[in-house]
């Protein structure tokens, strides 16, 4: 049972390896919102996310000869840094089963803690299975990510420190991946002020809570397809379900494309790198319907690759028609290169990349093809400097940006 007490003794414990993630708040999605709008970092913690809270409580509940067995999980990559490290300091030996598309970064720091770390299945669901197949033909202690009431326990103790600092909450707004981190967070809030709203948040792609909300059980997703990987589970856990249906007050479920204008607005605004998963709640917070209320938003975590990264500010930026591309015809004879480059100079836009076809027509010299790649301040102005090449004849056609930027 996740009680009152457990979550006190909980607290307790995971102070001895967390960092202080104090409430830090949003001007720019306050005033996007009409609502004073707080996040909770735990992308800031040092494994660089919350999961070091429940696999460090669920440890120190195990009895000596679970531990002596050693331990074995499976995790897309931050359940799996917070089992490495917590066995790391109680000296135990752990075996982490990760999905094979798990970005390098949180390999490596997994390997970093001194976990053995093996490779299998396409999504957690598979990792999952095949560490079970191992943790019983190596006798080992297996800790579940999310279907375990003594980790969920750990994850909620984010509710108790967000309590303490805003004492008059109105809404915490949580990601969902299994569910554990939301089990725990809502079933704390609900003991120590029932009026506080708990929203779960989900990628549209990877739904498992809601459509098991829906169904009134637990039940499987066939395939999941989103960029959040730390939450792309095909089946919450039956474990921490009812807590979810008792305390969870609504599900929001948010596009990967959200996720993508969610990053550049925390890297811009915040100086936040928050990976996909922990973004959820930062999407979700344009649809609520509220106004004038405090609303938290747990930013679950911080893991990202470089590469990642890169791909996802360039699709935001092309997104926000930041970066755009623009196809024009021009006669192929000298000059006319210029007389489009200074009209772009004119109208302030930035050229990224040119690229010239002559075998767009058969007659070179009536129309040769320009595609232009822009950088521009938005759609405002992306619209101007259309609007200048049309008027200057060239009749623009707007194409789909691709390639690197």
């Amino acid at each position: 049972m996740m009680t009152l007490e457990s979550f006190e003794e909980a607290s307790e414990a995971v102070s001895k390896v967390t960092q202080e993630t104090k409430l830090v708040y949003s001007e720019y999605y306050s005033s996007q919102t009409g609502n004073k709008v707080y996040f909770k970092p735990e992308n800031m913690q040092y494994t660089g996310a919350y999961k070091v809270r429940g696999a460090y409580y669920k440890i120190s509940t195990l009895s000596e000869e679970e531990k002596q067995r050693g331990l074995i999980t499976a995790s897309a990559g931050n359940h799996a840094q917070g089992v490495a490290y917590a066995a790391k300091l109680a000296g135990i030996p752990a075996t982490i089963v990760m999905p094979t598309p798990t970005p390098l970064i949180k390999i490596n720091r997994t390997k970093g803690y001194g976990a053995e770390v093996v490779l299998a299945g396409d999504v957690f669901d598979e990792a999952c299975e095949y560490a079970y197949k191992l943790a019983e033909e190596r006798g080992l202690t297996f800790v579940h990510p999310f279907n375990d009431l003594a980790v969920a326990t750990g994850q909620g103790t984010i509710a108790m420190e967000i309590i303490k600092e805003l004492p008059t909450v109105d809404y915490i707004l949580v990601p969902i991946g299994g569910g554990g981190l939301c089990a725990g967070v809502s079933t704390l809030a609900k003991l120590l002020n029932p009026k506080i709203k708990v929203i779960g948040v989900e990628p549209a792609g990877a739904n498992c809570m809601q459509e098991s909300l829906k169904a009134g059980h637990v039940v499987a997703l066939p395939t999941v397809n989103t960029i959040a990987d730390g939450t792309a589970v095909k089946c919450p856990g039956d474990k921490i379900f009812p807590y979810i249906q008792e305390n969870v007050d609504e599900i929001i479920t948010v596009e990967d494309s959200e996720l993508i204008v969610a990053f550049l607005d925390m890297v811009e605004n915040h100086k936040m790198i928050v990976e996909n998963s922990g973004l959820l709640t930062v999407a979700a917070l344009k649809h609520l319907d509220v106004k004038k209320k405090k609303i938290v938003s747990v930013l679950s975590g911080g893991n990202m690759d470089v590469i990642t990264m890169a791909s996802i500010v360039q699709h935001g930026l092309i997104q926000r028609d930041r970066v755009f591309t623009v196809s024009v015809l021009l006669p192929d004879k000298p000059g006319e290169l210029a007389k489009v480059s200074s009209l772009l100079a004119e109208q302030k836009g930035n050229v990224i990349k040119l690229e010239h076809n002559q075998f767009v027509s058969i007659n070179r010299s009536a129309a040769v093809e320009l595609r232009i790649t822009l950088e521009a301040y938005g759609t405002d102005h992306k619209n101007v400097i259309v609007k200048a090449l049309k008027d200057a004849g060239y009749r623009p056609k707007l194409v789909q940006t691709t390639g690197t930027i």
